[in-house]
């Protein structure tokens, strides 16, 4: 059974016991655009992820890069510089509210750090920008919700930057799984063993480099002073930027997971053990197990840095196990390992596609056909990925057996928990929606 692109998206952005309800929103169709309109985009953060993405849509035909945003001025002239190197002149910002208010810009490419997505894509929307943003959507749940409302409220084209969703070989795993071959499937396993460098020691407050506005960087969360530790790369392992590598592989690889079994972010319970093991500067764990259990099957995370070379020898992976074999996929293609010859064995199915350019592309046919349903990485599916991830380190922080009520959105009996289901905004900023 081959699965349409439209069931596809629908069967994984089905999730409203956790996300808010859209039928207050009109979903009036905005004008489709011509082949022979320019597309004008602009990027937000485009020091790692972000520079990334601006030249994948770039590549599309019709598509113009406009301008650049970073609050980092070495960033930013050395972009310019090289856009400059291909025949391409940009306006530059230090303050991406100047780049909402350029009626010029169609577009826009958010590649920040986790903490100003959810703001900025809720901004961007409300200017009446289309939006690439990257992933993870957002930093709590609250601020998932916030960005499924925004889009829905504003009824704009939000491609989420989880790529995965344009590789056809996930797709083909996915079909798979659901031809039944496998049997029942009573476990996903889900992981990520990384090498990221050396370990993250303790270093001292000082100085923001020459050229960074850091009060711009640091926008809502909470104001102190420049720590090299907090900054370029390495902010993704502080609660109050980021959710560590639980949400930034979990986003990519627990979509697949759901997807595969027909799941949404609603698990019954929710549990899970880490330590610091070699990052002893960082908050989030270096190692971390996570299991979230539904009725009749489990989805168990694990993620390592500095140690191993991963399940069955992939640094990371998602692997169903069902009654007869079990499916493996990672980013380089998938295969079947069958159980005590219950089924035919599938030779490995590699991967020929480059998923940011689809992804990009996909992005960018939406933009100009505004046929919503047509997004291979909508904002639903963000959320409902980013959600389940922040649930796991919910467990992680408060060290307790959680157990989710989806009618209510929140989980049971645990005030503790139910606190880190929002994020504080701090230095005049809020919450959208708020």
């Amino acid at each position: 059974m081959t699965i349409s692109r439209r069931k596809f998206i629908a069967s994984a952005a089905a999730g409203a016991v956790v996300l808010p309800d859209a039928a207050g929103f009109a979903y009036a169709r905005r004008p489709v655009r011509s082949a022979a309109d320019k597309i004008r985009v602009a990027a937000i953060g485009i020091n790692s992820m972000g520079w990334a993405d601006i030249n994948a849509v770039i590549k599309n035909p019709g598509v113009e890069c406009v301008a650049l945003c970073d609050v980092d001025r070495n960033v930013l002239d050395k972009r310019a510089a090289e856009l400059a190197a291909k025949g391409i002149r940009v306006k530059t910002y230090g303050d991406y509210r100047k780049i909402l208010e350029n009626k010029d810009v169609d577009a826009v490419v958010i590649g920040t750090p986790d903490h100003w997505h959810c703001l900025m894509m809720a901004e961007a929307c409300e200017a009446g920008k289309d939006v690439y943003v990257e992933k993870p959507i957002g930093n709590s749940i609250a601020e998932c919700r916030a960005m499924v409302a925004a889009q829905e409220r504003h009824n704009r084209v939000v491609q989420v930057g989880q790529w995965q969703r344009s590789q056809r070989h996930f797709r083909d795993a996915v079909d798979f799984v659901y031809s039944g071959k496998l049997g029942k499937v009573g476990l996903v396993k889900v992981w990520g063993y990384f090498n990221y460098g050396n370990p993250i020691l303790q270093q001292p407050d000082g100085t923001a480099p020459a050229g960074v506005d850091y009060d711009m960087w640091l926008g809502p969360a909470a104001k102190r002073p420049f720590n090299p530790n907090r900054f370029h790369g390495s902010f993704r392992w502080f609660w109050d930027y980021a959710g560590g590598i639980m949400t930034d592989w979990g986003v990519h690889l627990l979509d697949y997971a759901l997807l595969g079994m027909k799941a949404t972010a609603a698990p019954r319970s929710v549990s899970a053990s880490g330590a610091m093991l070699r990052n002893p500067g960082a908050e989030t764990p270096d190692t971390l197990t996570a299991l979230f259990e539904y009725g009749d099957f489990n989805i168990q995370w694990e993620h390592v840095i500095g140690y191993g070379a991963g399940i069955y020898n992939r640094q990371h992976g998602i692997a169903f196990l069902g009654e007869n074999g079990t499916l493996i996929v990672d980013r380089k293609g998938w295969e079947v390992v069958p159980y005590e010859n219950r089924m035919e064995a599938v030779p490995l199915r590699q991967s020929s596609d480059n998923g940011v350019d689809e992804h990009a592309r996909n992005f960018v046919e939406v933009i100009r056909s505004r046929r919503m349903e047509d997004l291979h990485a909508p904002i639903r599916v963000g959320a409902e990925a980013a959600i389940l991830s922040q649930m796991g380190n919910i467990a992680y922080r408060t060290g307790s057996a959680l157990r989710w009520n989806a009618q209510k959105g929140e989980f049971d009996d645990n005030p503790e928990a139910n606190k880190l289901i929002g994020n504080a905004y701090h230095n005049g900023y809020k919450m959208p929606g708020t």
